[in-house]
């Protein structure tokens, strides 16, 4: 008996796919670096299933039908390049390896390009949802060598989550890496969905004084709402969990984030495009400042605490919180959107906004029930520059644009953190405005170093230069933009 598709790494998410593709009807060849973990998987949650045991990689490519299909979720980096090295001696061309890993995206592009030199399709996949999600249906994001889909798109969107009107979660991303980064894109979003969410369940606690029960029964409401989404969801249930001496878990975890990687490269990335990711990469930043816990209490005892009260309708807050949260979400996602239009003009991918909105339904870490206002937004109009001025979320931000400043403002004026929050409705205000202060920044680059500045009495595209000491030249600067 062959196996429709071997796989690779067997730690928690590894295990579960293959859960999901054996009770899907495929017959899975499995293989692990180390022995012990593939023994204790054959003889655990593998037992009796359809399963073929692969002690090495020969062993593997041997037990495969053609094509042979083999799915890596490995430790991104170096270790991949490793794995496939160590397969392409017992691989023909025509073949498909799929790093199913949170791979970098310039990585796979990389990978793309040299094993197409070889022969071998590379498909690189983002894969959202967790360890539940693998066992029971994630996201997926395959992109990478086209050739491959028709080969392995029946495995994935079997296995794929499925949204509420029944579609799969899974469909093709594009050429070389975007499938990964798509998943890179969906992780820093994430990043800053759970930095806002932290942010919401912190002036709760430490302005209004709720207790995790009351914040329990206050997020169980929202998330019946228009905030309904995964992590609401986990949020309300966090909240109502207890440690063994029955007292609330949440209130015993120190608070220091840590971080694997995806918000920081998808702040390069924007870094990279120009495009101003403001509240994911403070998200990140906010993960970064919370690992610095001993710099902090050091800080604690030279400042003190901050003097901090709260007056007006409680209830009235609570509402204004709602909105807030609701308004920075979407400008989360449409941060996110922007930099995937960015990059795939630049790439050449051709992304389909729309599409990814809709796999993103289920199955994801992110999965929320906006995400079908986004899809239709992008469907009424694929060239939306920003989803902020589509008709449905444009109404959404004016009629939470008080509330949204009112939650800032308390916040700073009581001297709490509220970094996501605070950029998110900075980028909107910057995003809104026909005029913004770069004019002094640009009459101070033309007077230190000639770098020229355009005039609002000329048109775009035309540059000038003065000769502000009186005593300079008329040489200047190239003009350019990186």
């Amino acid at each position: 008996m062959k196996a429709d598709i071997g796989f690779i790494g067997l730690a928690v998410m590894g295990e579960n796919l293959v859960l999901n593709m054996e009770r899907n009807g495929y017959t899975v060849a499995v293989h692990n670096r180390t022995t012990s973990v593939l023994d204790a998987f054959l003889t655990g949650r593998g037992n009796g299933k359809k399963l073929i045991r692969a002690e090495t990689p020969a062993e593997l490519a041997a037990s495969l039908e053609r094509p042979r299909k083999i799915m890596m979720m490995i430790k991104a980096g170096p270790a991949v390049d490793s794995l496939v090295e160590s397969l392409l001696p017992h691989l023909d061309k025509g073949d498909i390896l799929i790093d199913g890993g949170n791979s970098n995206w310039e990585d796979t592009e990389r990978r793309v390009q040299a094993l197409a030199e070889k022969g071998i399709l590379f498909v690189g996949t983002g894969v959202s949802g967790g360890e539940e999600g693998a066992l029971n249906g994630p996201s997926i994001m395959p992109g990478g060598a086209e050739a491959a889909w028709p080969e392995i798109r029946d495995i994935f969107r079997t296995i794929a989550a499925k949204a509420p009107d029944g579609k799969p979660c899974c469909s093709w991303m594009g050429p070389g890496g975007a499938g990964h980064f798509v998943k890179m894109v969906h992780n820093g979003i994430e990043y800053g969905d759970m930095q806002l969410v932290s942010e919401i369940y912190w002036i709760l606690q430490e302005l209004l004084g709720f207790s995790p029960a009351d914040m329990h029964t206050i997020f169980s409401r929202w998330n019946g709402g228009k905030l309904d989404s995964y992590l609401m969801e986990i949020t309300t249930a966090i909240l109502a969990f207890n440690d063994s001496d029955g007292k609330p878990l949440i209130g015993k975890i120190l608070d220091a984030a840590g971080q694997k990687g995806t918000g920081k490269w998808t702040g390069i990335a924007a870094l990279t495009e120009g495009t101003p990711l403001t509240l994911i990469v403070e998200s990140v930043f906010a993960r970064a400042l919370s690992a610095q816990k001993e710099d902090r209490v050091a800080a604690y005892a030279v400042f003190g605490a901050p003097e901090r009260s709260v007056t007006g309708d409680r209830v009235k807050i609570v509402d204004d919180l709602h909105d807030a949260l609701y308004a920075s979400k979407i400008v989360s996602y449409a941060q996110g959107f922007e930099l995937m239009r960015s990059a795939s003009e630049t790439n050449n991918w051709n992304l389909d906004f729309a599409e990814i909105a809709r796999i993103w339904r289920g199955g994801c870490i992110i999965r929320s029930v906006f995400l079908d206002s986004i899809a239709q937004a992008f469907s009424e109009n694929s060239d939306l520059a920003n989803l902020v001025v589509s008709t449905r979320f444009s109404a959404e931000l004016k009629a939470a644009d008080a509330a949204w400043r009112r939650v800032v403002s308390l916040a700073v004026a009581n001297a709490l953190p509220v970094p996501a929050l605070a950029a998110a409705l900075s980028w909107f205000d910057g995003y809104r405005s026909d005029r913004l202060p770069a004019n002094m920044i640009q009459a101070q680059r033309d007077y230190f170093g000639a770098h020229t500045y355009e005039r609002t009495d000329s048109p775009r595209g035309e540059f000038f230069h003065t000769d502000w000491t009186g005593h300079g030249g008329s040489t200047t600067s190239r003009t350019y933009t990186v």
